[in-house]
């Protein structure tokens, strides 16, 4: 028996979901913003007490090591454009995309994020599949809904890995800090 595309697509993803939910359930608060290197891209309050993420415009060189906030934050600013771009909806700007604070309102956030992606899969029809899709890519006049699908398993995969990397550098420490 053969899959149809979307649910290769949503097979692909729940595999890389399970692998991130093994993290999900073992980080504590304190993992989100440990700096693993001297050099980190992390989050940082505002001045009206919002979260703010480190940034610039072009990448710096070197690149710095972003904390699991970071991550997680970066996370929930692609996954939420590409739900705007999904669900027809004007695509928030990065500084729209607030990150909710560490511990369990980023997980629930997260979590969340994936229940309205997963909404977006069930009801994707070949032909939707096959229609153009806007981002992440705007240059590639080829580029389809069924490639920003698999751009969302492939980006989630990078970054659950960068998360749980992070996360079992911190637990190996001495004194796990």
């Amino acid at each position: 028996m053969s899959a149809s595309r979307t649910e290769l697509l949503r097979w692909q993803h729940e595999l890389t979901w399970s692998l991130f939910e093994y993290h999900l359930e073992r980080l504590e608060p304190e993992d989100f913003l440990w700096e693993p290197a001297p050099l980190c891209w992390t989050m940082r309050r505002g001045p009206d007490g919002t979260w703010v993420p480190d940034w610039a415009e072009t990448e710096p060189d070197p690149v710095p090591v972003p904390t699991i906030a970071w991550v997680s934050w970066h996370i929930g600013w692609w996954w939420s454009v590409t739900l705007d771009h999904a669900r027809g909806r004007p695509p928030r700007d990065r500084t729209d995309v607030v990150w909710p604070g560490e511990g369990t309102p980023a997980v629930d956030w997260l979590r969340g994020l994936r229940t309205e992606w997963l909404a977006v899969l069930d009801d994707l029809t070949d032909a939707d599949l096959d229609a153009p899709a806007p981002f992440p890519s705007q240059d590639d006049p080829g580029y389809t809904v069924a490639h920003m699908a698999a751009w969302v398993n492939a980006e989630l995969m990078k970054n659950v890995t960068e998360i749980g990397h992070l996360r079992l550098l911190r637990a190996a420490r001495p004194g796990g800090a």
